[in-house]
Order: structure tokens, then C-alpha cells, then sequence
């Protein structure tokens, strides 16, 4: 079933039916101020932290609501509707007496338009640019033949307590903190205003909701007084007797509710806006003041369009496959930057909670835009660098006010009782490696190396020596077969291999660390370096080839007694997918290896939606450590397609040459292939999730956990290095597609090191790698390698497959 389309010319997803299977939502704003918004224009808004900035609910799990609401009431017949379907949820169809809806999410806006009665309205919502508040503007049309007499009621329920935990649970005490006043053209709302005030005397925690551009005719501060006892948001009291009672908050619940009336001739148009922020009554005045002229409205979207497409046309393609296009141009891109910027941190399935930045996935996800930005990259690896411990592991979780040189470690009490996390892991610090060397490939900035950062408790060092510790962190943690422990999680983290266990993967990622800070001691002539690399790194190789090596695939790992996890002689978990890809991506396997290893992934682990975690689920033979088991089958961890790993699979079949396969994955992962599928896979069809539910679950291909996901940036490598085979180094870049033998031509443009780059691949022969010509700017070259001094500030780069 289909539920909306793209529109690749806007940038835009286009729902065209408001009863999505789920909320689908969009991003508006920055970590300054964030808020997520969905079609039906529920969701929530808060100030730096979604744990600790909240400043307007949302009810988690539950019917998407409340949210972001305007609501339209017919002043002569008494009738009323919400701007967005929900939360009245009129009955839906083409009739005069039937809402008909669309939502166009943006990049960092959202347009929903609605068509009730003979009335159209248009809000569109957005952070404007740089900017620490939203707007909301609202165009009321009547398309009748009649005048219209009309009222609108914007409308938020605010937190009464920013920290959300606290506002949703501490009732004893959130419940008496918090009152609301009315100013004017808008709601202010104090939060404890007898303590809260700084040296000027103002408030920084009152929060507003105002209006410009209508007179506001009544008003509410008390969620009861606007909603009304026993009735919820799709039957307010207020607009169903068309007028608020004007009553503000004293020790309840607080809410911002804003009535306006106006009369509209046909075909004339009313055009206002509301505005939400954590200002205090001078600030928020300004703001106020500032939009006088809504004109400015229309400036503030296209700067946000023009910021966010300036960035997404730094790497554009054309394929034969639409799903492919539509989601590298566009919506994979702009998940890559919004997993980049909130970190895990704030969707409608993470609640906020989470008070800070995950190692790992943040070092990840910078991977997903360094061909798009490689500035913004830097600085983010910076930061991450500068959450590196002495010792070369990464702290687990990396506090929204991190300071560096200064902070508690899992060495120390403090630290494990401050951010709950009770040990390190031993991927963290890993994950460095590939991402500094994408950067510094995509840039040729080697000086970045020589950069001297802290270290997050104690100490600096270069950037070089930071992955110098990240070295020695997994060396000085090598347990009985010379493999790196698990410590407290590998990635997976529902298998715990503890001290003295040991993962395969882990083990494959150090492998590739060690090739890649090689090529750093190479170019730096650190021979002595060189020469230990090239000792431990064969011993690692050897080790896990004599230990790891079981037939046609490579095993898990071993438990601390030294038991086997991912035997093919095991009953469950006997196939795990991730040693597979990476055996190929770090370079350790031979082609014999990788070819037997992608195959038994192709044979035991692929279904129709991608290609399981693991298989089969753990049901009745797990170990201590294998937390998986917590989960139903084919749910998550446990046998799941978890989807992250996808591509990582994708690039290891592209990095063989397969092609075909390599496309095949990408199609089964690709949430735009379901667009026509949207009852089945239930998310988003233009963003990435967490998992997909697999063939023991009676909901196959049900897709979970939206938006924050690692899968934005490992598809993206996947598709682009992979797939696109757009390979820079540190001194130039390699083309090498690996795509389906039925695309006959492909085009890329590209910006790398300041230059542009507009290649052609054509493939006329059918095939799925390799090459036969290659031409730089008309001249015919003996490799597919390009070093960066041929390039010319306009390069037309030919490749004939």
C-alpha cells in the first residue's frame, strides 16, 4: 500500500494520506533546539538535551500525541477540525465534509496542508536557521462561495519540568513548580520563578507561546481549562464552545493556548504564525517583535533549503535504479547529518534519555558525511578524539558538557554512577581508524595527524599518537588465543564476551586498524613503528585464521572457558554475519576465504528483507553472556535483520566485485523500496531503522526503531565506496564500481579536495566490476587511479566498465 511518493525536484517525501501506518516524522532545528515533528503534527521540542531540556510533552508509545496542534472552528455552524487529521481525526475522503491531507517533510521543515469544508490551511513548521525557538505559520484560505466566519486555537502542552523523567513521574513535585501568565500576544510560562532568576533578574527557564500577525481573542495557561475534564486533545472544550476560558496555570498542569477569530470573503486568504521557545518575557518579546512582517518567513525557509541542498549537492548521482538515487542524493544524506547532529539522543523511540554522545555510534556516524562535509567532520572527530582516555579506550558515553582533560573514566566510581555505564568497550576506540582515514583521504589533510589533542582525563598527544593508544588499549587486552577480549560489549551489545572472552570481530577491526595506521608510520617514515606493526599484525592474522577459521565462514568468538560462539556444529547462533563482511573489509581474508564466507551468508543468513545478524535465534541455547536471548526470535539482536550491518555487507560483496549481490542487499535494506510496501515495513519509507523483523516473527519485514540509526552511515559507505566505488587515499582517488550488470550507464558528480569531479560509468558489456578504459579530462590513463595533482578544478572523468 502506498502512502505517499518523493519528490526529488522540492527534496521532499509528500504523504498523501494521513493515516500512515506510524507516525512519520522529520527533524527541525539543531542540538540547540531541537524538535521532532511527525505527519500529523505530534511531537515534542526541547532546548540542548532531549533528557534534560524538554519543554513540551509527548506521549511515548502511545497514539502520537500531543504535539504541535492547530485547530480550525467553523464560528457559524459550530464544527471543528484540526489543521493537521489528528488529533480531531475528522473522517477522511474527497466529500465537502471529509478532511483530505497532505504533509511534505523537508530538509528541517514540515508543511501540512489540510482541506475541510470548503477551508484549506497550510502551517509550515521549522527552526529557523542558527536559531534557538520555531515557528508555526499558519495560511487559512476559503475556498468556498461564501464568507466564512472562523476561529483558530493554537495550541502546546508544556512540560512542567524540563527533566522529562521528573516532569512525567515526579508529580509530587512538578505538579507545584510552574505557572503560566498571559503578556499580551502570548502565554509565558515560569518554571520555580522564585529561585530561577539570574543576576539581570530574568528567568532563563520560562518558556512562550506567542502569536503575530492576528489578535488573540482569548487565551488559556491550564491544560484542564483548554482540554476540559474527561476529554483529550481531539475534543477540546475550548474549541468546541469556540472560545478559551482564560484561565492560567497554578499548581497543574501548564499549557500554551492561543485563540483567534477572523472572517474570510471567498477565495481570501489569513495569514499568521505561532511561536514556541525557551525565552524569557524580554527575549520572547523580540522574537515577537522581529516577525511583524511575515515576509521573513519565506526568507528564513529558503536559507534552510539552501543550507541544507548546498551540502547534499556536494555528492549527487544517476542511476538507473530511482530508489537508489533518491536515497543517496537525498534522504540517506540528510539521515547521515541528522544521526550525525543527534547522536542517538532524541526520536519518538528514544525518549531522550540518553544524556550524552555514544562513543561508538557517534565515531560512526561521521563517517556518513565526510564526502559531504568534511569540515563538520573534523571537528566532530576532534571532539571525539578528545573523549579518548589515556589508556586508548574511548569513554562509553561522552557528556553533552564534556570537558576535556577533566573528566572521570570507567576506571572510576564516579564515573560509572554519573552515566551508568560500568566498564569499556572493546570496539570503541576502533572505530577511530577507518573514520580519521576517510577524512584525511577525502581531504589530503595529513597535518590533521601531527594536531595535538587532550585526552579525555589526563594528558595530549597528537592525533597520531591517540590512534597509537587505541592500538596499544586492544594489545594490552589480548587474551588466551592473542585475540582482543570482548570486555563489556564488541559492538553487539547483547553479547558479552567479559575479560578474558574473546571476539573475532574485534579482532578483524584491529587487524584493519593496524593496516591503516601503517599507512600513517609509511608516510611519516616511523620505521621503528613499522616493524612492530608488521610483527603483531601477522601473529593477529595467523592467530585468527589457526582459531577462527571454520570451514566456510569465521567463527564469533570463544567464551572465557574458551567455548566456541558460532560454531557451524552449534544448534543456534551457528552463522553470525558480521565476521563475515568484516573478514573481507579488513583485508585479512584471502579471495578463497571471502568467497566461501559472502556465500554461506547468501545461503543461511538472507531472506527477502536482508540478511539476518545471526541465524538461527537463540531460544533454549544460549550462553550467560548472550543477552540476545532476551528478545523474541528474529526480534533485534536475536536473529534479526539488524540493519546496520547491512552495510557493511554491502561493501564487502562490492569490495569482491559482486555487483548484482552487493545491489541486492542494498534494494532489501533500502527503505524506499518499500514505499509501496508501507503496511508491511510500517516506518518511514525514506529513513533507515534499526532492525527489521525476519522470518520466524508474523510480521516479517516490519521495520523498527527510526531515524538514529548507524545503518545511514554504514549504507552510505556501502553504496558510495562500495557500490559507486568512489575510493579516495591519502594522495589521490580510485573509481571502482562494482554495480548490477543491467545498469548500462551511470553518472557521478562529485566535489573532493575543492575540485569537481562529473564521471561516467559506462557499461555496455553487462558487467559488475572492473574496467577496460579509463580517461582523465579526454586522455586515456594506464589505472583507474587518480592522483590529486592531474586534477583540474573541472575534471570529466570517463570509466568504461
Amino acid at each position: 500500500m502506498n502512502y505517499g511518493y518523493f519528490d526529488e525536484q522540492n527534496r521532499e517525501y509528500v504523504i498523501t494520506r494521513p493515516d500512515t501506518p506510524g507516525p512519520w516524522a522529520n527533524y527541525l532545528g539543531s542540538p540547540e533546539y531541537g524538535a521532532i515533528i511527525s505527519n500529523n503534527a505530534g511531537g515534542y521540542s526541547f532546548v540542548k538535551s532531549g533528557a534534560n531540556g524538554r519543554i513540551i510533552r509527548y506521549i511515548f508509545n502511545q497514539e502520537d500525541k500531543p504535539g504541535r496542534y492547530v485547530y480550525l472552528r467553523d464560528d457559524e455552524d459550530n464544527d471543528y477540525w484540526s489543521a493537521s487529521w489528528q488529533p480531531v481525526g475528522k473522517p477522511l475522503g474527497d466529500g465537502y465534509a471529509e478532511y483530505q491531507g497532505e504533509c511534505r517533510h523537508g530538509t528541517a521543515y514540515t508543511i501540512i496542508k489540510g482541506r475541510y469544508k470548503g477551508i484549506t490551511s497550510e502551517v509550515l513548521y521549522y527552526v529557523p536557521l542558527n536559531k534557538t525557538y520555531e515557528v508555526w505559520r499558519v495560511k487559512v484560505t476559503n475556498n468556498s462561495n461564501r464568507p466564512r466566519k472562523l476561529s483558530a486555537f493554537g495550541f502546546v502542552e508544556f512540560t512542567n519540568e524540563n527533566f522529562y523523567e521528573n516532569d512525567q513521574v515526579n508529580l509530587q513535585y512538578t505538579l507545584f513548580i510552574t505557572r503560566t501568565y498571559f503578556k499580551g500576544n502570548k502565554i509565558l510560562q515560569t518554571v520555580n520563578e522564585n529561585t530561577g532568576k539570574n543576576e539581570e533578574g530574568t528567568n532563563n527557564k520560562e518558556r512562550f507561546f506567542g502569536i503575530v500577525g492576528a489578535n488573540v481573542e482569548s487565551y488559556n495557561g491550564d491544560k484542564t481549562s483548554f482540554i476540559g475534564r474527561y476529554r483529550s486533545y481531539h475534543n477540546p472544550l475550548a474549541v468546541e464552545r469556540g472560545r478559551c476560558d482564560n484561565v492560567l496555570n497554578y499548581n497543574s498542569n501548564a499549557c500554551g493556548a492561543l485563540h483567534t477569530k477572523f472572517e474570510l470573503q471567498p477565495g481570501e486568504t489569513k495569514e499568521f504564525a505561532f511561536f514556541l521557545g525557551q525565552n524569557n518575557d524580554k527575549d520572547s518579546a523580540k522574537i515577537l517583535d522581529s516577525y511583524s512582517d511575515l515576509s521573513i518567513v519565506d526568507k528564513e525557509l529558503g536559507e534552510l533549503k539552501s543550507y541544507w541542498h548546498g551540502k547534499l549537492a556536494n555528492f549527487q548521482v544517476n542511476t538507473p535504479s530511482k530508489e537508489f538515487n533518491v536515497m543517496i542524493n537525498t534522504w540517506n544524506a540528510y539521515q547521515c547529518f541528522i544521526t550525525f547532529i543527534w547522536s542517538r539522543a532524541a526520536s519518538f523511540i528514544y525518549c531522550g534519555l540518553r544524556n550524552g554522545y555514544g562513543y561508538r555510534d557517534t565515531v560512526q556516524d561521521i563517517q556518513g558525511i565526510i564526502h559531504l562535509d568534511p569540515a563538520m567532520a573534523k571537528e566532530k572527530i576532534r571532539f571525539m578524539l578528545s573523549a579518548q582516555v589515556d589508556n586508548g579506550g574511548g569513554l562509553p558515553l561522552v557528556k553533552f558538557d564534556h570537558n576535556p582533560g577533566h573528566e572521570d573514566t570507567p576506571d572510576d566510581f564516579s564515573y560509572v554512577q554519573a552515566t551508568g555505564h560500568p566498564a569499556y568497550r572493546a570496539d570503541d576506540a576502533l572505530w577511530l581508524f577507518p573514520t580519521v582515514y576517510k577524512y584525511l583521504a577525502e581531504t589530503g589533510d595529513k597535518e590533521f595527524l601531527d594536531e595535538v589533542i587532550p585526552y579525555a582525563n589526563k594528558d595530549e598527544g597528537t592525533v597520531y599518537d591517540h590512534l597509537k593508544r587505541a592500538i596499544n588499549f586492544s594489545m594490552e587486552r589480548l587474551s588466551t588465543h592473542k585475540m582482543p577480549a570482548g570486555l563489556y560489549a564488541d559492538w553487539n551489545d547483547c553479547l558479552r564476551l567479559g575479560k578474558k572472552g574473546e571476539s573475532t570481530f574485534v579482532a578483524l577491526q584491529l587487524y584493519y586498524a593496524m593496516s591503516i595506521i601503517r599507512k600513517f608510520a609509511v608516510d611519516k617514515n616511523d620505521l621503528e613503528y613499522i616493524a612492530y606493526l608488521d610483527k603483531v599484525q601477522k601473529e593477529l592474522k595467523d592467530t585468527i585464521n589457526e582459531n577462527c577459521w571454520e570451514d566456510d565462514r569465521f567463527i564469533r568468538g570463544f567464551k572465557e572457558d574458551g567455548q566456541v560462539i558460532g560454531s557451524k556444529k552449534d544448534p543456534e547462533a551457528s552463522m553470525w554475519l558480521n565476521p563475515q563482511s568484516w573478514s573481507v573489509i579488513s583485508g585479512l581474508a584471502t579471495k578463497e576465504q571471502a568467497e566461501k564466507a559472502l556465500d554461506s551468508v547468501y545461503r543461511e543468513l538472507n531472506t527477502k528483507y536482508g540478511a539476518r545478524v545471526m541465524a538461527p535465534s537463540y531460544k533454549d541455547h544460549a550462553f550467560d553472556g548472550a543477552l540476545a536471548i532476551l528478545f523474541n526470535p528474529s526480534t533485534k539482536e536475536n536473529g534479526g535483520i539488524f540493519s546496520q550491518p547491512q552495510g557493511w555487507l554491502i561493501l564487502a560483496e562490492a569490495l569482491m566485485g559482486h555487483g548484482n549481490r552487493a545491489f541486492e542487499y542494498f534494494l532489501k535494506a533500502c527503505p524506499a523500496a518499500m514505499n509501496d510496501k508501507a503496511e508491511i515495513r510500517v516506518m518511514e519509507p525514506y529513513v533507515h531503522g534499526q532492525f527489521i523483523e525476519s522470518v520466524e516473527s508474523p510480521f516479517e519485514g516490519r521495520a523498527h526503531v527510526h531515524w538514529l540509526t548507524g545503518t545511514a552511515s554504514t549504507v552510505m559507505v556501502g553504496s558510495v565506496e562500495g557500490i559507486l566505488g568512489i575510493r579516495p587515499d591519502l594522495d589521490g582517488i580510485r573509481i571502482a564500481p562494482s554495480i548490477p550488470g543491467e545498469w548500462k550507464e551511470l553518472t557521478i558528480d562529485k566535489l573532493f579536495r575543492g575540485k569537481k569531479l562529473h564521471i561516467k560509468v559506462k557499461n555496455e558489456s553487462g558487467a559488475e566490476s572492473g574496467y577496460k578504459e579509463f580517461y582523465l579530462n579526454g586522455k586515456k590513463l594506464d589505472d583507474n587511479y587518480i592522483p590529486e595533482s592531474m586534477l583540474e578544478d573541472e575534471n570529466e572523468i570517463l570509466f568504461v566498465m
